[in-house]
């Protein structure tokens, strides 16, 4: 009988680059959202290992504590072991414990996942709460798990890949996130360089997917390829009821992709009326082709609570951003930026080196570009070869990757050359990046004494000694 279900949030180490934070298991919540609305017999419990100070073996003893009838876990590329250790203590537990672990890498990679780690049973490729829901009423039944389409499994030693589930066509129809199954850890989510120390976070899903199909990027083949948006009205209220309810006061909307051209007016209309808005900021990701092209909405935006938007530049070389799929001008950027500056919103850029053809000099290039380009906050990333990319089938195809240690795949360590440049080189260019920009020291007064509380407290955190202390030890 399945009666309960343990969701794991391991313990790992967060992206050192962004600084001290805690973030809600914001995947986690939204499954754990749809099965409690679907099977409101079964038992469910969150156990956030970050925010409770849990380690692997305070993981064992709450599974033999709790007996769930299932333990699941989801992360991305450089936690899939820490995912599987949790499902290797729960056979430790009990044998008859079902296993269950899904998300981007887990789906792009579910062939080698079941042949490297026995110890998970299921797993659920893609969307997965209708999947989910239909697994456990079948393992209740004991009906055949070959008709569940979505999942990959093991049976006689033959790994088992059901055909792909279609996806949720309006995600107005998915319950609210389950926070109240984390209440007891709300006041210790934040996110100290964006929001300071004592600013409760909360993460907001507006919609999944891209309809751009960048060729270093996970999201896209993991939604098909397909963008669908929540409407305007249901962002709105998840917004207010994150914080009457949890007193949510900073939101990070986590679309991989804003679009203004499809939700950014609706959105302005439905919250310009509300109140709550005088008291949360939040914070998204666009194109720069988007803000350019969208400078009246923008403003709009800036004026319900909008202050902080990334903008993901990657390079300054047309021949890299063709490489890359990422359809971008680079004269975008400088005027995406000054959008954002005109409108007193934090503008925070993103890098990618490391690209096949990238030498020395095409990185002091990229640097000189983001100096000049005058951003609020650079953060420098090594390109990747996530399971699922174009960039990681290209790179197991020609050879090029060097490092298979998924621990690494955290756009910081390099993992594979450039035609000229030896891991460690690029390892050693990222970190002079980060070295000349926030340890300049005209840069650093100009952020101490700028007039944006952002700008100020971000500048403390990136000019601070740990961040380039740590990019220091990966060389």
């Amino acid at each position: 009988m399945i009666s309960k279900i343990l969701f794991v949030e391991p313990p790992k180490d967060y992206w050192f680059l962004m600084g001290e934070y805690l973030p809600p298991p914001a995947g986690l919540l939204i499954l754990a959202a749809y099965i409690e609305e679907q099977l409101p017999d079964v038992e469910i419990e969150i156990l956030d290992c970050q925010a409770e100070k849990k380690d692997f073996k305070d993981i064992e003893k709450y599974i033999e504590y709790f007996s769930p009838s299932i333990v699941a876990a989801s992360g991305f590329t450089c936690n899939a072991y820490l995912c599987a250790r949790v499902a290797e203590i729960a056979k430790k537990v009990s044998n008859d414990i079902f296993t269950v672990v899904g998300g981007q890498h887990f789906s792009a990679a579910a062939e080698e996942s079941l042949n490297d780690f026995p110890e998970i049973d299921y797993i659920i490729r893609g969307e997965g709460e209708v999947t989910f829901v239909d697994l456990i009423r079948a393992l209740e039944a004991g009906k055949n798990i070959g008709e569940i389409k979505g999942i990959s499994f093991k049976h006689n030693k033959e790994i088992i890949h059901n055909p792909p589930r279609p996806l949720i066509q309006n995600l107005d129809t998915l319950p609210y996130p389950a926070y109240h199954l984390v209440e007891k850890n709300i006041e210790k989510y934040h996110f100290t360089m964006m929001a300071g120390k004592n600013t409760r976070y909360m993460i907001l899903e507006g919609s999944r997917g891209c309809s751009h199909k960048c060729s270093f990027c996970t999201q896209w083949k993991h939604w098909n390829g397909a963008w669908r948006t929540k409407s305007a009205r249901r962002i709105a209220d998840e917004m207010e009821y994150f914080n009457e309810r949890f007193d949510g006061e900073f939101l990070w909307l986590t679309d991989d992709n804003f679009k203004y051209d499809n939700k950014a007016k609706e959105l302005w209309q439905e919250l310009r009326h509300r109140q709550f808005t005088d008291d949360i900021s939040w914070f998204f990701q666009a194109r720069t082709d988007e803000i350019t092209q969208n400078p009246d909405m923008v403003a709009k935006l800036r004026d319900v609570g909008n202050n902080w938007i990334l903008m993901g530049v990657e390079n300054n070389s047309p021949a890299v951003l063709k490489d890359l799929k990422k359809n971008l001008q680079v004269n975008d950027a400088y005027k995406a930026v000054k959008i954002l500056k005109d409108n007193d919103i934090f503008s925070h850029t993103m890098f990618i080196m490391g690209s096949r053809g990238d030498t020395a000099i095409s990185i002091e290039q990229l640097r000189q570009f983001s100096f000049d380009l005058g951003s609020d906050l650079a953060l420098y990333t090594i390109l990747t070869p996530f399971p699922g990319t174009e960039i990681y089938e290209s790179a197991q195809r020609f050879g090029w990757i060097e490092d298979t240690n998924y621990a690494h795949y955290d756009m910081a360590h390099a993992v594979m050359p450039t035609e000229t440049l030896t891991r460690r080189q690029i390892q050693e260019e990222l970190f002079h990046c980060y070295k000349d920009f926030y340890g300049s020291i005209p840069r650093n007064i100009a952020g101490i004494f700028s007039k944006n509380k952002i700008k100020r407290r971000v500048n403390r955190h990136m000019a601070g000694k740990g961040v380039l202390k740590s990019l220091k030890g990966l060389i």
